[in-house]
């Protein structure tokens, strides 16, 4: 894929590419795209995934062709600003495909709802028509759905659907959409992790002011103690960026 809009700057962290953008610059990315008939793949990057493909759970090679690359977690931003003194701030999934809803919904372009519980996307898909009158929604469908990826393949390019949102949960939906991209008619692909579950409103974000102090990881925590499974890397993920820095600062001098 292609993407027809100014390149934001791209780094490695541990190895693993993230875009230096912010919400804005990510959403004029979207726009610029849509308007100019661009194809576009987002992928939220997060100190969890950069550890999954450094144990060789994701391909570093299918990252590295996504036309974005989010800095979604507050580690990887601080990971940035420690290793290469850039100015950079969140941007995190459930933010940008608001985002590119109010955009489909102003623009006329449509959007399919991929992942989840069929309850789950169902409210979802209820909420945001709720929240965006305007918005169309092409077509959805959950994603307990198997080895049935042609069916899915072909129902999303049926509707016509303009965007896809990808919530299969991570890796999968990772691999799921580099496999898939190179025939699905949909010109923006955001993989969206858990978000329908929090447009849908069985899992609540963070209180605004636990957003800001950049502890939204550990409010989630502490509602959820089975992520502990998950976020036990963020201190593997920071001795790691630590150790990086150290070893730059050596070989500078």
């Amino acid at each position: 894929m292609e993407m027809h809009a100014a390149n934001p700057t791209r780094v490695n962290i541990l190895g693993v590419p993230v875009d230096v953008v912010d919400l804005e610059s990510a959403v004029e990315i979207v726009r610029g795209c849509l308007e100019r008939c661009g194809r576009l793949r987002i992928v939220a990057i997060n100190p969890e995934k950069v550890m999954a493909v450094r144990r060789g759970a994701l391909d570093i090679g299918d990252l590295a062709t996504a036309e974005l690359l989010i800095p979604d977690g507050i580690g990887v931003v601080g990971a940035v600003r420690m290793l290469y003194g850039l100015g950079i701030s969140r941007v995190t999934g459930v933010d940008l495909m608001h985002e590119i809803c109010k955009l489909a919904a102003t623009g006329g372009y449509s959007v399919y709802l991929l992942g989840a519980t069929e309850e789950v996307n169902a409210r979802a898909a209820s909420n945001l028509e709720r929240m965006y009158p305007e918005l169309r929604i092409a077509g959805r469908h959950h994603g307990y759905f198997g080895h049935a990826t042609d069916e899915i393949v072909n129902d999303i390019n049926a509707s016509g659907a303009d965007i896809l949102f990808v919530a299969l949960g991570s890796p999968r939906q990772e691999r799921w959409i580099f496999e898939n991209s190179g025939r699905l008619g949909p010109r923006i692909i955001q993989g969206v992790g858990g978000t329908l579950d929090t447009i849908a409103g069985f899992v609540k974000r963070a209180p605004a002011f636990v957003q800001r102090i950049h502890l939204e990881w550990l409010y989630r925590l502490i509602r959820d103690p089975r992520r502990v499974r998950r976020q036990i890397v963020l201190p593997l993920f920071a001795l790691n960026v630590v150790r990086e820095r150290v070893q730059r600062a050596f070989a500078n001098n």
